[in-house]
């Protein structure tokens, strides 16, 4: 088995990658897996999964919930199938679509949304917040000025609750030539927010 534990933080370098497609670093991923809250039976919808990080930690951390990945691209969706196989991830089922428009088609209501990209940022939190239920989080990244200010206003429009804000500061100790140096992982801000 390639990830025994019963806790998260899986080393990125056990996922398989596509050259160009992002992933999640395993520092941001236990960040953003604090602030989604899940419960046991939960049911997140992943949107703009790209590798698959968050739905593979969260399938094995909750294998009574559903995880449903969105993602556009087939061979990125055939990439998140791939890591969910290699982490024998069963509850994680991936939809090929374009959010926002795709979410509509979801049979399974979420409890827990997580918004890790997408050209119309607005428009896909707009859209995944009409589903959610009283109660029901919202997590998302942006690692631009633009997504920031977008997520940030649109979680206001929403009238969103107990909403956070964090972003990564984070270094590794990294080996280069004979020494050894501390390299910085790209900032992603963090938001968060409740439909209460």
């Amino acid at each position: 088995m390639l990830w025994p534990y019963s806790t998260p933080g899986i080393p990125d370098d056990l996922f398989e990658r596509l050259p160009g497609i992002p992933l999640t670093k395993r520092e941001v991923r236990l960040l953003m897996l604090s602030y989604l809250r899940m419960e046991a039976s939960s049911v997140l919808w992943d949107v703009g999964a790209g590798t698959g990080t968050i739905s593979v930690e969260l399938g094995l951390l909750c294998p009574e919930g559903k995880i449903v990945a969105v993602e556009r691209d087939e061979e990125v969706a055939a990439l998140i199938r791939r890591n969910c196989d290699r982490f024998g991830v069963v509850n994680v089922k991936v939809l090929e679509g374009s959010a926002p428009e795709c979410l509509e088609s979801i049979d399974d209501r979420p409890d827990r949304v997580c918004i890790e990209g997408g050209r119309q940022v607005r428009e896909i939190l707009k859209a995944a917040w009409s589903f959610l239920p009283h109660r029901g989080r919202v997590v998302a990244t942006a690692s631009n000025l633009e997504n920031l200010y977008a997520l940030s206003a649109t979680l206001a429009e929403l009238q969103a609750r107990n909403i956070e804000v964090v972003q990564s500061a984070l270094n590794r100790l990294e080996k280069r030539g004979v020494y050894q140096t501390f390299a910085a992982v790209d900032p992603i801000f963090i938001l968060s927010g409740e439909k209460l």
